[in-house]
Formats: structure tokens, sequence, C-alpha cells
């Protein structure tokens, strides 16, 4: 087993070398659809595993053509590691979409449409009081 700072040494020039792949040397047209992004490597302890966490900017269907592009192209980018990444073994590699910077916007939007809602509430109840004369009593 890899010592946890081995392990995410190796992340990191895996989430490098990944993503200068896909800047420079990718050529399928798929990949190229939506505007990709590496979001986290995670790799396992005993480094033959690597999960490659990417978001993916774009309609659905440019979402799903840049995943089949980045699982066709999962031998080179697999074969591109093992000649730029000196280890015994060279990772498999799985591409995995993460959607949390989605989930992120969602949730702050939600927060946003909450404080909207607060503050036009908290408006709305002063002017009632102002033009309700047996309030002010």
């Amino acid at each position: 087993m890899a010592t946890d700072r081995r392990v995410s040494r190796v992340a990191s020039l895996i989430k490098r070398e990944v993503s200068q792949v896909l800047l420079y040397d990718i050529k399928d047209d798929r990949v190229g659809t939506g505007m990709v992004s590496i979001t986290e490597v995670e790799v396992s302890g005993d480094l033959q595993h690597a999960k490659i966490f990417v978001s993916i900017y774009g309609t659905e269907e440019a979402r799903r053509s840049t995943m089949e592009g980045l699982r066709s192209a999962t031998g080179y980018i697999r074969s591109h590691l093992g000649k730029h990444i000196r280890l015994r073994r060279t990772p498999e590699v799985v591409f995995l979409e993460d959607r949390s910077l989605e989930r992120g916007d969602k949730i702050i939007e939600l927060l946003n449409q909450i404080s909207h809602e607060h503050k036009n509430s908290d408006t709305a109840g002063d002017t009632t009081q102002e033009d309700d004369p047996e309030a002010q009593q």
C-alpha cells in the first residue's frame, strides 16, 4: 500500500497529465462538444485504479456525447499516463461525471430565491402596518 502522501501526489500528477491530454492530444470531436474540466481524481491505495471526475458544461446531449468520447479515449489516456508517470503499473482509468457544481448552483439559486421572498414578505408586512390605522394603535 502506498502512503497517503504518495496517493495524493499520484492523483495530482494524473490530473495534470489528463488535463494536458484533453487540451492538446484528444482528436475526438465528441470530447470538444462540451467544455470539460477535471474536478477531482481519486486514486486507490494500491495505485491500481483512478477515478477521474469531470464537469461538463453544455446541453444534456453534449454531456452524453462528451462522456462517450472520454470513455472511448480511456485506452489512449491510460497509455499516455504509462509513458509520462513512472509507476510499476499504470492505473485503470474510469471517467465519472461530476455534477456537484450544478447542484451547488441550484442550491445557491434556491437560497437567493428564499432570501428574496423573505425580504419581500418583510417589506409587505411593514406597509400593511402603515396603511392600517387600527394596527398603529
